[in-house]
């Protein structure tokens, strides 16, 4: 198999028609790439006009365990009626490998970002993620990790500059601020309650069609707060989303308790992604994918706005929580 470095660069158009065909389908040789960085998804036509979508994970991130659990939580979802698009099983498995590279099959599912203006499609959207907390909660995730700022903050910010991305003028400015932010998201984060969750429900892991969402990409399924699922759908100033949460609240309590003390997470579970946004950019750096989809990340300019960001954040922490109205 392609070197660590750059993971997917013996994933050719043949090697990826040979696995579908390999896991009993057979493709007509039509091929589309998809958006994705993490990970290698594509379209493929099968023979009989329906289509595939061959998702291949990158080497080494998750064990077989840790993506067998993924598509166990999806597909209990699914069969709950949920809006998930599940891997497809096949002679009993939903894991396949050919040639040194790890798959599964998804169903195609059309759609587009969801319009979080329209009070209806929050309504819709936190109904939904309260069924899928309340299946999560049935049982933890056993391999897959729990959201914690060890994770997320420290182990980002330290590779960071480890590994010489920050430039050295900027340093000792991201050095102190990040101290100061993963000190501050510890004690805010202490008592985190975690059950099953999405992981990463921004809008584009949201495909609308009709008068529904789908939800796709649970690759970064962990055990967390709701909460994180959750303040994603939030936008705007503070009156906006606390208008926003007026809606999404009582909604999200049709199916699930919704725990007002996760009001307080939010700016700390924001700050953990910027800081483990720009670490999963620098792990990253040398598959060639990375440096053509973030060709600024290497500049004085970025680090510049991302040390901006954060101590944008130290200011957030202080703020009041936001309420319910």
């Amino acid at each position: 198999m392609s070197s660590t470095t750059t993971p997917f660069a013996g994933l050719t158009p043949d090697l990826i028609l040979d696995a579908v065909d390999a896991a009993g389908f057979t493709t007509t040789g039509s091929l589309l790439e998809l958006n994705s960085y993490e990970n290698r998804v594509y379209q493929v036509e099968l023979e009989d006009g329906s289509f595939l979508v061959p998702k291949f994970y990158r080497p080494g991130r998750w064990t077989d365990a840790q993506i067998l659990e993924e598509h166990t939580f999806s597909t209990e979802l699914k069969d709950a009626e949920l809006p998930v698009v599940a891997p497809l099983s096949r002679t009993g498995t939903t894991l396949f490998h050919h040639a040194g590279f790890r798959y599964a099959l998804f169903p195609r599912q059309g759609g587009h970002a969801p319009n979080l203006e329209d009070p209806e499609n929050l309504r819709v959207l936190a109904r939904t993620l309260a069924r899928m907390h309340a299946l999560g909660a049935v049982r933890p995730f056993e391999t897959r990790p729990t959201l914690s700022v060890a994770r997320l903050g420290r182990e980002s910010s330290e590779f960071v500059l480890a590994h010489g991305f920050v430039p050295l003028e900027l340093e000792k400015a991201y050095a102190s601020v990040t101290a100061h932010l993963l000190e501050r998201c510890e004690g805010v984060l202490e008592d985190l309650t975690s059950v099953r969750i999405h992981g990463d429900c921004h809008p584009g892991n949201l495909l609308w069609r009709g008068d529904g969402p789908h939800f796709v990409d649970f690759d970064d399924c962990v055990n967390g707060p709701p909460i994180q699922d959750l303040w994603m759908l939030l936008s705007g100033e503070r009156e906006e989303r606390e208008a926003q949460l007026g809606i999404i609240v009582p909604a999200y309590e049709t199916f699930a308790d919704f725990d007002d003390e996760s009001l307080r997470w939010i700016e700390a579970l924001r700050t953990l992604r910027i800081l483990h946004h720009a670490g999963w950019i620098a792990r990253r750096w040398d598959d060639p994918a990375f440096p053509r989809a973030f060709p600024g990340f290497d500049s004085m300019r970025y680090w510049s706005n991302h040390i901006l960001a954060l101590r944008e954040q130290q200011s957030a922490l202080e703020e009041p929580v936001l309420r319910v109205p």
